[in-house]
């Protein structure tokens, strides 16, 4: 049976993946009941799967107008790009003076799932690997506190590699990965931190060209 609870965690996952896939544009307005009959869900549930994608920063709610996808300005991209350099350049490199054989072979799985799905189409799957190929080197940093501040943004980090890549060769996704995987499995520290900073950089590069501008154009 689902739980009312869990129906709604399933409404928030629908709108997300829409959101992510770029179904749902930024700027786009979420009328609540036009959801509710596409999604064959209650306004009620609609409603709060958007106060949840509220709150990860994904949807906006705009006062007596309702909600829109959150768009992206130079602001939000500089913010998300240096908190991603932040975490994830110290997460490679502890991950890198920490790993153990286990850990090799955790990421190697993971980022062998990424290069399989970069051979296809579906973007979404594509996203959610390079995401979870990141979140994999943030539980191998073994730093607890370090893991709680990523999982806090990480659906806004989400939108921000799935922007990226549908204007960047997905194919090519896994391999730009090559570099910093390589590191982290042979215990290069800075190197590690160097390439992870380095390949947030260019997905940064390639949503300032995708990105609407603060007028909305």
């Amino acid at each position: 049976m689902i739980n009312k609870r869990s129906l709604e965690d399933q409404a928030a996952d629908l709108l997300r993946d829409d959101i992510v896939s770029g179904e749902l544009t930024p700027g786009m307005r979420l009328v609540e009941t036009s959801l509710a009959k596409e999604y064959n869900l209650s306004r009620g549930t609609i409603r709060i799967a958007l106060h949840q994608l509220g709150s990860e920063g994904l949807v906006t709610q705009v006062p007596y107008a309702g909600w829109s996808v959150s768009m992206l300005n130079d602001q939000d991209i500089w913010e998300l790009y240096t908190l991603r350099a932040t975490l994830e350049g110290l997460a490679a490199r502890l991950a890198a003076e920490r790993i153990d054989d286990e850990g090799v072979a955790r990421l190697q799985a993971i980022y062998q799932k990424l290069l399989v799905l970069c051979e296809g189409e579906d973007i979404k799957s594509i996203a959610r690997a390079d995401l979870d190929l990141h979140r994999t080197i943030v539980e191998l940093s073994k730093h607890n506190r370090l893991a709680l501040q990523y999982q806090l943004i990480e659906n806004q980090f989400l939108a921000y590699i799935a922007a990226a890549n549908q204007v960047f060769d997905r194919h090519q996704v896994g391999s730009s990965h090559y570099d910093l995987v390589a590191a982290i499995c042979s215990g290069q520290g800075e190197q590690a931190q160097a390439e992870a900073i380095r390949n947030i950089t260019y997905f940064a590069e390639l949503q300032q060209h995708s990105a609407p501008d603060d007028q909305g154009h």
